[in-house]
């Protein structure tokens, strides 16, 4: 483990565990005293980052979607993993607009909104391998308080 303070929750690829997941990682990340702003923001981007492992990663079947996060000072880390089909072109997947389900009427904006919302997104996949969607957000609210 990268950390003492972390961590792990596995849920099934439904789209009724996008909102618990992303309350799950909030309140984890709430020991560190975010902002509420703060706060909305990694509940939009994990939300993002699940929603993307519910819609492609397993197609038509539903399989496990494993979220661990890390608090190191004042850094959260989350790891999203799936083991599903894996992205085939992770540089056009990066792109704002492009989606690979345009039937679904998807705005193709999601790893957009991660990096707009989240200090550093990384995406590690493999096709029949899985996606595993990493997001570090620095908690500043403490270092801009003004001294008394």
């Amino acid at each position: 483990m990268k950390s003492q303070s972390y961590m792990k929750l596995e849920i099934p690829s439904r789209s009724d565990n996008e909102a618990f997941a992303r309350v799950v990682v909030a309140a984890f990340a709430s020991r560190l005293d975010p902002t509420l702003d703060e706060i909305s923001d990694i509940k939009t981007a994990v939300s993002e980052a699940v929603t993307n492992a519910i819609i492609h990663a397993y197609e038509d079947r539903v399989g496990l979607i494993t979220i661990t996060a890390y608090l190191e000072q004042n850094k959260l880390t989350v790891e999203i993993k799936d083991e599903g089909i894996g992205i085939e072109d992770l540089e056009m997947a990066r792109q704002p607009l492009y989606t690979s389900k345009p039937e679904l009427d998807r705005s193709g904006m999601g790893f957009t909104i991660m990096e707009n919302f989240m200090d550093e997104v990384k995406v590690y996949s493999a096709p029949g391998k899985g996606t595993t969607v990493v997001l570090v957000k620095e908690i500043r609210s403490k270092k801009e308080l003004p001294s008394s």
